[in-house]
């Protein structure tokens, strides 16, 4: 599979593999990434850097919004291979080097077996590497609070919940909001289109997660880049809104 770009700002790209996005913030030759999709995306991923006109070893940092299989799985490899800094909240630190992990579990999904989409999900996790152990050796905490000294400049805001470190990244003066798993668009295990809570069985704690919706809204945005769907135009309060419905 080829991983589709789609450019939709200047500088700014939403890539989308095997049913999971990740965000290319393009500032000269130099590149911040978001989210690097299952293992079985490197290719895809590597694909969607060139399209861009960036070279694996032009990316400055990857940032990761939370450390699930299918937002890490080629962080290590990049670390490794180029000696790119991979950085993600101080709480979700530990998670990436694997000392624990906060995932939906194989009783989870079996669990959850009889929902539409999880059973074809499930097996699509298996084929693309989502059930492998990709931990990070070296993650690093974001430097500082406020915008990232990275290409884009985005601004990390914890948003616990999916995972206890989950960071969204608001790009302020593009009007963008990156929102890995804390508000989506789509899924494959739902029969839902626009901005959306995960199923349940996904979060760590969903109230928590249900609260960070707040946290969301109260980012001044119009575009929504998430982990999951579709890219999503309209004001970013409203997404967190009727995701909030959604959910209740």
């Amino acid at each position: 599979m080829t991983a589709h770009v789609q450019q939709v700002a200047d500088g700014t790209h939403l890539v989308t593999g095997h049913h999971v996005n990740w965000v290319i913030l393009k500032d000269g030759d130099a590149v911040t990434l978001i989210d690097t999709g299952y293992p079985g995306d490197r290719r895809g991923l590597l694909e969607s850097l060139a399209a861009v006109g960036a070279a694996p070893e032009a990316v400055t940092a990857v940032l990761i919004t939370h450390a699930h299989n299918d937002h890490l799985g080629s962080a290590e490899y990049l670390r490794a291979a180029h000696g790119t800094p991979v950085l993600l909240h101080p709480a979700e630190v530990p998670h990436a080097r694997r000392e624990f992990l906060q995932q939906a579990s194989i009783g989870d999904v079996v669990r959850n077996a009889w929902r539409p989409g999880v059973l074809p999900w499930a097996v699509h996790v298996i084929r693309v590497g989502g059930t492998e152990n990709h931990p990070v050796t070296a993650p690093e905490p974001f430097p500082a609070e406020g915008p990232l000294d990275l290409p884009g400049r985005p601004v990390p805001v914890h948003t616990p919940g999916h995972t206890d470190g989950h960071c969204v990244f608001h790009l302020p003066d593009a009007g963008i909001v990156i929102s890995g798993d804390a508000l989506v668009s789509g899924h494959a295990t739902s029969r839902v289109e626009g901005p959306q809570l995960l199923p349940d069985f996904f979060h760590h704690e969903r109230a928590r997660a249900l609260a960070s919706l707040d946290l969301i809204a109260a980012l001044d945005g119009d575009t929504l880049l998430p982990g999951h769907g579709p890219v999503h135009r309209g004001p970013v309060r409203a997404a967190a809104e009727q995701a909030r419905d959604r959910a209740s």
